[in-house]
């Protein structure tokens, strides 16, 4: 199913993945924005501050100045995207925004929205 994606989003998935890896975190996510510039984050697990890894790529898109976004890519063991996480790529990329998610071996599982 990921030979037929688009190879940006295939790129985004690629991102998110090889950051779980080397950051060893439950999850790798990754963004792309209007201009085609991506953002990539692993899970923040402080004792005083928790953020899934696409909450944390939106925001580091946001620091950067972005205005929108194109496509989010997340890599977790989990079967779904959090509410919350699609609320932050929708809040800046609109409810169409595709976000997908694959498993660990980087397989897609499913392609979802912002909704």
């Amino acid at each position: 199913m990921t030979d037929a994606l688009d190879p940006e989003d295939r790129k985004l998935l690629t991102l998110a993945r090889a950051t779980r890896a080397r950051n060893a975190v439950p999850e790798g996510a990754a963004v792309r924005d209007e201009t085609g510039r991506t953002y990539v984050a692993g899970t923040v697990a402080l004792d005083s501050l928790r953020l899934s890894a696409l909450r944390t790529a939106v925001a580091m898109a946001v620091a950067s100045g972005a205005t929108s976004l194109e496509a989010a890519a997340v890599v977790s063991e989990a079967d779904t995207v959090p509410d919350a996480d699609r609320a932050a790529v929708r809040d800046l990329g609109g409810a169409g925004t595709p976000v997908l998610l694959a498993g660990p071996d980087g397989t897609l599982r499913d392609t979802l929205t912002a909704g």
